[in-house]
């Protein structure tokens, strides 16, 4: 089985990088450098960067990039890619140093997904130190936080997670918007670290590639104030201030530049995943969390 021990990166695009870097520094708080190769770096901790952005026409979420213990994890993870007969393809050199890894095997999930497993992240030893004067986010050993995919073709992409990849079932979520309708199905999943979800997977298509990105900050007060930034930029709202049921997220949601969500949040679960028990919930929030501002917004 794949061990895979968390959301190394993700990768976005936009057509204006200055959007994304005005965006970064003086809304989520976090430090930008140039990429090699172009681009641009969003730095939220002691690594060199968790976001990468890169020019192109289409403003998207590109990529997910899912990190390996260490080079012997990385050839067995090809080797169980060969053995379940899934295609992949090893980056270049050029891929592999904007990425700041030792190497990079793409892979596609049966929605269309791309992901990329990697190794061996670089370090320089820099501090992370907020524009904003936000203490710090919450990532390490759990990865930068969480991402939501599209997948359309649900089954075959559950078991592709599963099966292929290592994930495990966190809980499930089916979305009823008709009751008389089958329910649209949401799956969360966990890899190997304690974060409730790395991962979660949505049974319809998105045309930004992604539902959302999820950051974590270590107390609401940062909350309170992303959100007051968000307001003074006049960054769209997509869902007002809850939190949710599963993981006890207390978070708000607002667009990117790239045209797809992220959820600003505090105080998510970290389980014991030999004592959790999965389970379906029933509403997506104890309190809050309205999705139908974004909706009100787009319309205006």
């Amino acid at each position: 089985m794949i061990d895979i021990r968390g959301l190394a990166y993700f990768v976005a695009q936009i057509d204006d990088l200055a959007e994304w870097k005005h965006y970064a520094e003086n809304v989520l708080g976090m430090m930008t450098s140039t990429a090699p190769g172009g681009g641009l770096y969003i730095k939220m901790d002691e690594r060199p960067f968790r976001i990468l952005v890169v020019q192109g026409a289409e403003r998207r979420y590109l990529a997910s990039g899912w990190e390996l213990a260490g080079e012997d994890a990385f050839k067995a993870a090809l080797a169980e890619l060969d053995a379940k007969g899934v295609g992949y393809a090893l980056a270049d050199a050029a891929t592999v140093a904007q990425r700041g890894m030792q190497a990079v095997a793409v892979v596609t999930d049966p929605s269309g997904n791309r992901h990329e497993l990697c190794w061996g992240h670089l370090s320089d030893c820099q501090p992370f130190v907020s524009p904003q004067g936000v203490p710090r986010f919450l990532t390490g050993d759990m990865g930068l936080g969480h991402t939501v995919m599209p997948a359309p073709n649900f089954d075959a992409t559950a078991a592709f997670f599963r099966d292929v990849l290592g994930f495990g079932l966190s809980d499930i979520f089916n979305f009823r918007p008709d009751p008389a309708a089958p329910p649209v199905r949401i799956h969360f999943l966990h890899c190997n670290n304690a974060r409730h979800h790395s991962l979660a997977i949505a049974e319809y298509p998105v045309p930004s590639g992604c539902v959302h990105v999820m950051v974590e900050v270590d107390s609401m007060t940062e909350v309170g104030r992303a959100h007051d930034r968000r307001i003074a930029h006049k960054v769209p709202l997509s869902a007002t201030l809850g939190q949710h049921l599963n993981d006890r997220m207390i978070s708000f949601y607002m667009k990117t530049p790239s045209g797809f969500d992220l959820e600003y949040g505090y105080g998510g679960l970290q389980c014991d995943w030999e004592r959790h028990n999965a389970f379906e919930f029933t509403r997506v929030s104890i309190w809050g969390h309205d999705f139908g501002v974004g909706q009100q917004e787009q319309a205006a």
